[in-house]
Order: structure tokens, then C-alpha cells, then sequence
């Protein structure tokens, strides 16, 4: 692989937007691009591998991380930690390997500041967002995958407002529409980051 030629693809946008199904769907079409791993204080679940699904980390050594300056980004979510490992990052991308993150906006920020003293990362990185039609349309989504009860999607309804104005921070913006247009509109940014022909 030519490690010149790796990108860092971060895809952002609100609750429904569909930011998930399309990672999914790039990566299934896409087999060299790899998920980055994210480390957490939280248990693994049933199943969950580390260093596969994620790091899990104790918090005295997430802490001890943070210390360190070793993450991109990082939050606290539900009382556990998540974050990004700068090394998971940088030593794939030397190895040639493409990196996909499905990252929400406050993290996404925090990698776009991260690239103003690493020219590197600023290279690799593209930044996109799915931005959907309207407030309604993401109702709608969020009603029709009937995984939220009506409290929980007002909530992300409330943060999605906020999330969407922040769409112009991002490299690219993908106004959604169909699966099919979303994927193809994605799939180009990737291609044209890599100067590959769509």
C-alpha cells in the first residue's frame, strides 16, 4: 500500500442522518478501509474483543493518557470514556492503511484543531457531514427506525438543530437523500481524496 496516498475519512452529522448505515456501507464495499478503534472505560459487552471492537482501558490509565497528550480527542459519555489514540491513527496511516471514523461534532472539531500543528494529519484528513433536509426529515427517520421512544427523539431532535449548524465547519456536505445518493456522493469524496477516478 502507499502510505503517500492514505486518508483519514471523518464522517459526522446528527442522530438519523443515516452516518452510520453509509460507513457501514463503505466499508463493505470497500474492504481496505479500516475502522478505527476507539478505547473506552466502559465494560466490554458480550462478545467485544480488545483491540478489535475497542481499546478498554482502566480509568487510571485513561487518565494517564490524557495526561500524556495521547489522544486526538476524547469525552466523557454516560459517566465512561471514549477517545481517539493519536498512535491507532498515525501508525496505520503510515502503514498505508485508509481509516474511516464515524465521529460525532464535538470530536470532529477536536481533530480539526489537532491539524493546525500536524500538517501530516491535515494532509490525510477530509472531514464530511451528512446534513439532512430538514429538522423533519430527521423526525421522520428517527420515528420510522422505531428504536427511540417520543422523549429520547425530541432529545436528539434538540441536538441535531445544534449539530447542523455546524455542517460549514466541515470539508464536505452531503445534503441527504436517497441511500443510494448519499453512498454515491460519499464514495466520491473518498475517491477524489485519493485522486482516484470515480
Amino acid at each position: 500500500m502507499d502510505s503517500a496516498k492514505s486518508v483519514l475519512l471523518l464522517v459526522s452529522g446528527p442522530a438519523g442522518s443515516g452516518k452510520t448505515t453509509l460507513c457501514d456501507r463503505l466499508r463493505g464495499t470497500y474492504p481496505d478501509i479500516q475502522r478505527v478503534i476507539t478505547a473506552t472505560t466502559r465494560s466490554p459487552r458480550t462478545g467485544e474483543v480488545d483491540g478489535q471492537d475497542y481499546f478498554f482501558l482502566t480509568d487510571k490509565s485513561f487518565k494517564d493518557k490524557i495526561a500524556q497528550e495521547a489522544f486526538y480527542e476524547h469525552a466523557l459519555v454516560h459517566g465512561k470514556h471514549y477517545g481517539v489514540l493519536k498512535e491507532e491513527i498515525d501508525s496505520r496511516l503510515d502503514a498505508g492503511v485508509d481509516l474511516l471514523l464515524n465521529i460525532d461534532v464535538q470530536g470532529a472539531e477536536s481533530f480539526r484543531n489537532a491539524t493546525k500543528h500536524n500538517p501530516e494529519l491535515a494532509r490525510r484528513m477530509v472531514s464530511v457531514f451528512i446534513l439532512p433536509q430538514s429538522i423533519s426529515q430527521l423526525s421522520e427517520r428517527l420515528f420510522d427506525r422505531d428504536s427511540d421512544d417520543k422523549e429520547e427523539i425530541e432529545r436528539r431532535l434538540i441536538v441535531a438543530e445544534k449539530e447542523m449548524r455546524e455542517a460549514d465547519q466541515f470539508d464536505h456536505r452531503i445534503l441527504s437523500g436517497t441511500r443510494d445518493e448519499d453512498f454515491a456522493a460519499l464514495q466520491k469524496i473518498y475517491f477524489d481524496k485519493k485522486g482516484l477516478a470515480s
